[in-house]
């Protein structure tokens, strides 16, 4: 098996010209992903090699190229909608929840929506408060929908892949600080989307993470491990659905959690995965489930304001070492 060395933004672009050499009904369509490259850059190069009609410029109308995103895929097409930034996918909101989420039910299963609707997300780059929202558990709360989050290079390619032969429609959430992030890949197919990952075993604490805190979890758990500290890391992969099984196998083993989660604290995905874990691993607790999330505010500009609103590597240290004592 091959193996090479590349980053998150070019095993992205490689998973989606590999998909559409091999199915020509693959397309990519959103705003600036032709002549402009993409605004991250992962779409370069691919309009030269497969042509306008598969790699469509749309206007700055999320609404519109997502319903019509939705409407080639019911007509038989698999498309790639990209959406700029987590924030703009709110002005096609009616059409992912009334209408993609929803139409296979609502059909009596005749009409699949085969769709994957890729979308920039977080902060850390000091795109002030519009542009660095962290929504996945909005999405996360939909019924018809699969929410992934890869958090690695090859998860980036392989998940993608999976994504596409999936029959229902695919919310794929990429955190902007993994783009330019190096790592190996190699010439494997499809990865599978059903199962967390252990990131890092460990034996006094598990750390559940996703996308762009998977990192910070993992650079908290080897902080800890100075300390005496055994950290267990999980990348949870998919958001909708959670993969519970790896959750409280991991509980049951480490007996203490804290969930690291971008988003605000209030109605998070961190609440929510908390909550399963009380209600399905309660006796098991050796201490309440902690989380770690950003700050109620809208993200700030200012980049030291920035930084101290997102949670931190110092943040969860501090929280393991409060539950461990």
């Amino acid at each position: 098996m091959t193996t090479v060395r590349t980053t998150y933004r070019e095993a992205l672009r490689e998973a989606m010209r590999s998909a559409m050499r091999e199915d020509e009904r693959v397309f990519l369509m959103g705003e600036d992903v032709g002549r402009y490259g993409g605004c991250y850059a992962v779409s370069l190069g691919l309009l030269e090699e497969f042509g306008p009609d598969r790699i469509r410029d749309t206007p700055l109308s999320e609404s519109a190229f997502v319903g019509a995103g939705i409407g080639a895929a019911i007509a038989g097409m698999r498309p790639i909608v990209e959406i700029m930034t987590v924030n703009f996918s709110l002005l096609a909101l009616d059409q992912i929840l009334n209408n993609a989420a929803t139409l296979l039910h609502m059909s009596g299963g005749q009409i699949a929506v085969p769709l994957v609707i890729r979308m920039t997300t977080g902060a850390g780059r000091q795109l002030a408060a519009q542009h660095s929202h962290s929504l996945e558990g909005w999405y996360a709360h939909i019924p018809g929908l699969r929410v992934i989050s890869p958090a690695t290079v090859a998860d980036a390619r392989g998940m993608l892949a999976t994504a596409l032969a999936d029959p229902d429609p695919v919310i794929m959430f990429e955190h902007n600080s993994l783009y330019s992030v190096e790592g190996e890949l190699s010439d494997g197919g499809p990865v599978d989307i059903d199962t967390a990952a252990v990131r890092r075993p460990g034996t006094d604490v598990t750390l559940i993470s996703y996308g762009g805190t998977v990192a910070k979890a993992l650079d908290a758990a080897g902080e800890l491990a100075d300390a005496g500290i055994s950290a267990e890391v999980i990348d949870l992969r998919t958001l909708r659905p959670l993969d519970e099984r790896t959750l409280l196998e991991s509980v049951g083993r480490t007996h203490r959690a804290v969930v690291v989660d971008e988003g605000w604290r209030s109605g998070s995905l961190a609440a929510e995965i908390a909550a399963r874990i009380a209600e399905q691993a309660f006796y098991q607790l050796d201490a309440p489930v902690a989380r770690v999330c950003a700050a109620e505010v809208p993200v700030p500009y200012a980049a030291q304001l920035e930084q101290a609103a997102l949670p931190q590597v110092a943040d969860i240290v501090a929280a393991v070492r409060a539950m461990v004592g």
